[in-house]
């Protein structure tokens, strides 16, 4: 390759528990040439552009370990792999999608390195890697680079390909609590949990959320009707079909008045205070181009604040303001908007922010507001004009500890009367802290609504309305999972994923099973061979009738996808693989091998078992690595491992005289005999061995499973056509 180059040999997305992380990351395979003479410190003037054109990266501590490690290191001489790791985990900060894990190590081959970056999409991932390269070569050779313009390219890629904020709010809540959860499309479509136990949300709307109900909130006209039937305060108003049945509603309700669409969301085509014929008939206009149907309403006096309701309570709560200019007496009015009002970084148009940006669109709200002050967006308001802009939309101030219980209670009984299980609330009064009685109404229930004003407020404390969510879809006391139980091994873990699945399957549990030979559903088999690879195992996860599953994987899979789930109540290594078939992925000696094998007892839950082969010294010392207990288990008593563990109080199987012996302590228990002729059978046909029956048996074990039951399946396993 060229002098002082970074070559990609290889990227690889690495979607769930690996080698490296509990997460997703992007892993490379870089060459780095040349430049492994040289570090950062013996390029001419590097460090310095880098540092200038990154003066974020003083937060990266780094090795040191303190506030400017990152930058010690570029002045004492690092390698282009690690300095490549750090540049694109911050430009993925600079867009917005902040991930902070990254390793860079050597591969082997003198000069070739793996750089890892946490990333939670691998297209994001991949630009942020060779935007970070052009960089760094940029300023190693002291060519421009558009920083700027390449921050600005990757936010949009974020953007577009990550789930929006209010989303991602429910989904860290949730993995907080070590609830688990999958991305089902492109968009915020997300689970938590798995299979029967799952629960799935759409941004703020759940699968609790009805169609109905959300019908019911997008009629305005209807769901004021309910809402009176059950004593909430609304205020008055008519349905209108012609800009003057408007004015002549407007008459028998009294003025002033608002007019609004009767489906509208987020403010859009809703005029308020209006008292002239001529506003009135222009409003009805404007609502029209935003909704189906335009109604009429008195305008109650007082701020509007949007109160979310989750569940029976109410979580958070957001005050409006009006948005003014003010003029200088150079600027029209529509240059003052975008200099004082759209500068504000809590404006955006993508609905990412919790405010949009003001447009003075032709017979729009704002433009009427302003006609009715004498002006128009090219009218030049005098020095110190103090112009209204815009009355509604602006959810600027979090109120929630100052919301009268009956407000709130008001709130709660509105969604729950429209049937949402998440609501805002819509409610105007002067005062949120007095009940509303004769000076507020409540003027929407909406389906669906945005988090940001709450996760983001202008003025007072962020609220963790993410986390409410989570916890009305899975109480504090659930977790959303279901047993999991993953094998790995030297291609001996095929048969004992089976037999475990049967095990699963008498029990009474619906169970899935993802092994070599295919992709299982209840014992039926959906598909033949590649059922290891990610997309496939993870359909078990998806689907909602799956109570238990079962994951035979290996090491290939491991270091080029990760694993399909990102916790197991039980996991097995039955045997230590070896390095050398897996040469082309560059995993070193067969030393290193433990390292990359032991993710699957790092995922054992604490309230679950690691079960170890105590005849392979190297899967033996995995067990440090459980969060939860230790089955160990070997041909025969006599192994020292077993025997140890077992003197210690744990779990061990082991056969003694042909008899299946699982052992805790001094208590033992024989389950099986190969002189039984259902399991003589199975040995003879070569359709089990002995060893398949002690994995398998030691993993039902660790599930609670009795005796007998072991018994039973074993000695039924076959007797289908699906097994």
């Amino acid at each position: 390759m060229s002098a002082k180059n970074i070559q990609f040999l290889r990227m690889t997305y690495l979607r769930g528990p690996n080698i490296w992380t509990y997460r997703s990351v992007m892993e490379a395979l870089i060459d780095i040439g040349e430049l492994e003479d040289f570090p950062s410190n013996l390029l001419p003037g590097f460090n310095d552009r880098l540092k200038t054109w990154l003066p974020q990266m003083i937060e990266h501590y780094c090795t040191p370990g303190v506030r400017g490690g990152f930058f010690q290191r570029l002045d004492t001489g690092t390698w282009a792999g690690h300095i490549l790791e750090h540049v694109s985990l911050e430009l993925q900060t600079r867009a917005g999608m902040s991930m902070g894990f990254g390793k860079a190590r050597e591969a082997g081959p003198r000069g070739v390195y793996k750089v890892v970056i946490r990333t939670d999409h691998e297209t994001v991932g991949r630009t942020s890697l060779e935007m970070a390269r052009e960089l760094i070569l940029a300023a190693i050779h002291d060519t421009p680079y558009d920083v700027p313009g390449a921050i600005a390219k990757l936010t949009d890629l974020v953007d577009a390909l990550y789930v929006g904020p209010s989303t991602a709010s429910i989904v860290e809540a949730a993995y907080e609590r070590r609830v688990p959860y999958i991305r089902l499309n492109a968009g915020n479509l997300v689970q938590l949990g798995h299979g029967v136990n799952q629960r799935r949300i759409w941004t703020a709307e759940t699968d609790r959320t009805s169609a109905i109900a959300e019908g019911i909130s997008k009629d305005k006209d209807l769901t004021k009707n309910l809402l009176a039937m059950c004593g909430v305060p609304v205020p008055e108003g008519q349905v209108v079909d012609s800009p003057a049945a408007a004015w002549a509603a407007a008459q028998d309700i009294g003025l002033p008045v608002c007019v609004k669409p009767s489906d509208g969301n987020r403010a859009r085509g809703v005029s308020l205070d209006l008292s002239t014929q001529a506003d009135i008939e222009a409003a009805y206009a404007i609502a029209l181009e935003q909704g189906s149907e335009v109604i009429v309403e008195s305008f109650i006096r007082g701020s509007e604040h949007r109160l979310l309701v989750v569940g029976d309570r109410m979580v958070a709560a957001s005050q409006g303001e009006t948005a003014s200019v003010i003029g200088n007496g150079q600027n029209t009015v529509r240059e003052l908007v975008d200099l004082q009002i759209n500068a504000d970084p809590r404006r955006g148009s993508d609905g990412s922010l919790p405010l949009e940006l003001v447009k003075l669109r032709d017979n729009s709200p704002e433009v009427l507001e302003l006609a009715r002050q004498g002006l128009t967006p090219d009218s030049v308001p005098t020095s110190g004009q103090t112009v209204l802009v815009k009355r509604t939309g602006n959810m600027t101030t979090d109120v929630t500890d100052v919301v009268h219980p009956d407000v709130a209670a008001q709130a709660v009984l509105a969604a729950r009367m429209v049937g949402l299980d998440i609501a805002g609330v819509d409610v105007v009064t002067p005062d949120i802290r007095q009940p509303l009685g004769t000076q507020g109404v409540v003027v929407e229930v909406n389906a669906g609504p945005s988090l940001l004003m709450h996760l983001n407020p202008a003025v007072g404390q962020p609220r963790t309305v993410g986390k409410a969510i989570a916890e009305h879809l899975i109480p504090a006391k659930e977790n959303g999972r279901i047993p999991l139980v993953g094998l790995m091994g030297d291609g001996d873990t095929t048969r004992p994923a089976k037999l475990i699945s049967w095990l699963l399957h008498l029990q009474g549990l619906y169970t899935g099973l993802a092994c070599a030979d295919g992709l299982y559903m209840n014992q039926r088999c959906l598909q033949s061979g590649r059922a290891m690879d990610f997309e496939q195992a993870e359909r078990l996860l998806v689907n909602r009738s799956v109570q238990a599953a079962v994951f035979e994987s290996d090491a290939r899979r491991l270091l080029t996808q990760g694993l399909p789930y990102d916790r197991c109540l039980v996991g097995i290594v039955t045997s230590m693989p070896k390095a050398a078939p897996l040469e082309d992925l560059y995993p070193g000696p067969d030393e290193k091998m433990p390292g990359y094998i032991r993710t699957q007892i790092d995922l054992v839950l604490s309230n679950g078992y690691a079960v170890l082969n105590a005849a392979d010294e190297a899967v033996a010392d995995l067990a440090q690595y459980s969060d939860g207990g230790v089955i160990l288990y070997a041909p025969d008593e006599s192994e020292s491992r077993l025997n140890a563990h077992r003197a210690e109080g744990g779990r061990v199987g082991f056969w003694r005289e042909g008899q299946l012996i699982l052992a805790e302590g001094s208590k033992e228990q024989a389950v099986l005999s190969i002189q039984r002729p259902a399991v003589a059978r199975l040995l003879k046909t070569d359709t089990l061995s002995q060893s398949d029956m002690l994995i398998a048996a030691c993993a039902a074990w660790a599930m609670d499973m009795g005796a007998d039951l072991i018994r039973a399946g074993v000695k039924s396993y076959g007797q289908t056509t699906a097994a």
